[in-house]
């Protein structure tokens, strides 16, 4: 997957602005386990090519792509499996734009939605706001191409957002900032290249996102915003709607703010990645983020083989805090406002483990090292956080039955979170044994001070 944090151009030279200075706030830092939410017109169809359905060269991949919410770019390109399911559900004729009068979420409840996410511990809860195709899910005044003019009627982003705050977490917004296929002329993309040089930098629409931009930040007040994609690059100067601009005013307006890497300017905050494995400790801060299945928009045709385990989402969750990283996990709604069954019970899965082990994720920091293996099959691997001077081991093999304490701990005790509340095991030779009850368990923490 592309990283974005090296995507700093145009060279403006002398005329570049200045940045203000945003360092990632540590509530940020603190939170570790967010949610994205991939809810919008493409889940009308929910519809993308199954990973691993086809044996697709590099060349076809944005043919057969398996984001659903790439709907409106897949069902353009020309023999697509997305163009033929189009014309076959809806028949000739119909476009992507009309998919919104068909888009009626009357049951919508977000408070339900958002008491799933931080049941399952999230802390902060990122809706998409506008993706690629344009449509705004916000009663937006730049555009009738949006939720309150059209098909569900009410604005969206509203409801979530109420939510998310009467929830305890914090509200994300995240923004399509260089792509509108909606307001543009361009042939799809069907290449990395195509995904940078198929955008506007005209100044009308450098204007136009900017002005959606300021409505989110004045309507919304959010503590996040993640943009996706870079920034039209007429809006990059000293222009007063120019991004150093808007992001001066946000900033001023919310001093804890933070923003990500993906702007295509010498401002980011926090780096991401997407569907991809970070090696090794980060020295900046982080952010993983993929959905539990292989699409982030609800796919109608991915079931539990393209799903995330048990076992690999606490992994996962475990190996990115390692690493000094946060998770963003991704929901994706039918069009009905509900998440799908399979998806619900990774939350709840996740939910029980973190009530018992949240300490060792919530508020820790990298340690010296992010994690061990080892080659006795009696020891399970391990990876590590860290808060103060207590070390947390993440056992993520507990039926070996042992951990080998780091050189630095090996005196213990050793304590091991339960849902009844602390077991303490004795450390011999450097081994620690992992009491009988927690040895079912994906993944179990130990703590010990250093």
């Amino acid at each position: 997957m592309l990283n974005f944090e090296d995507r700093t151009g145009p060279d403006l030279g002398s005329d570049a602005p200045e940045y203000p200075n945003v360092p990632v706030a540590d509530w940020y830092r603190d939170a570790k386990l967010g949610f994205f939410i991939h809810w919008g017109l493409y889940s009308v169809p929910a519809w993308g090519t199954p990973k691993g359905a086809y044996k697709v060269q590099v060349e076809d991949a944005y043919t057969y792509h398996q984001y659903a919410e790439w709907y409106a770019n897949t069902v353009r390109i020309l023999g697509s499996p997305t163009q033929r399911h189009q014309a076959q559900t809806y028949g000739p004729g119909t476009t992507y734009e009309d998919l919104a009068d068909l888009w009626h979420p009357d049951t919508f409840d977000a408070d339900a939605l958002i008491s799933q996410l931080t049941d399952a511990g999230g802390k902060y809860v990122v809706p998409t706001t506008k993706h690629h195709d344009g449509f705004c899910l916000w009663g937006t005044k730049t555009t009738p191409f949006n939720v309150v003019s059209r098909g569900p009627g009410r604005d969206l982003i509203k409801e979530i957002a109420e939510a998310t705050r009467k929830h305890g977490a914090r509200v994300g917004l995240y923004f399509s900032g260089a792509l509108d296929w909606h307001v543009s002329e361009f042939p799809p993309i069907e290449s990395d290249t195509d995904l940078f040089r198929f955008r506007r930098n005209d100044a009308d629409y450098s204007r136009y996102a900017a002005d959606q931009l300021q409505e989110l930040v004045d309507n919304f007040s959010p503590d996040i915003l993640w943009n996706d994609i870079d920034w039209p690059d007429g809006g990059k100067g000293r222009e007063p709607y120019g991004l150093a601009a808007l992001l001066g005013r946000y900033f001023d307006g919310n001093p804890d703010g933070v923003i990500n890497d993906r702007w295509g300017v010498p401002l980011h905050g926090y780096l991401t990645r997407e569907y991809s494995h970070v090696p090794e400790i980060l020295e900046k801060p982080w952010e993983a983020t993929r959905g539990l299945g292989a699409s982030f928009g609800f796919n109608q045709n991915e079931g539990p083989e393209h799903t995330l385990t048990e076992a690999e989402l606490v992994h996962l969750l475990i190996d990115v805090v390692s690493k000094n990283g946060n998770l963003l996990l991704n929901v994706g709604p039918r069009a009905d406002g509900t998440i799908p069954e399979i998806q619900q019970e990774r939350l709840r899965q996740l939910g029980a483990w973190m009530r018992v082990n949240g300490e060792a994720i919530y508020g820790t920091r990298p340690w010296t090292r992010c994690g061990e293996q080892f080659t006795p099959a009696d020891r399970s691997p391990v990876s590590y956080t860290a808060k103060g001077d207590v070390l947390y081991i993440h056992a993520l093999d507990p039926a070996r039955g042992q951990v080998a304490l780091p050189a630095e701990a090996a005196s213990g005790p050793v304590e091991w979170l339960t849902a009844a509340g602390p077991v303490t095991s004795t450390v011999a030779n450097g081994l620690t044994t992992i009491p009988a009850e927690l040895r079912s368990q994906v993944a179990a923490t130990a703590r010990v001070r250093l």
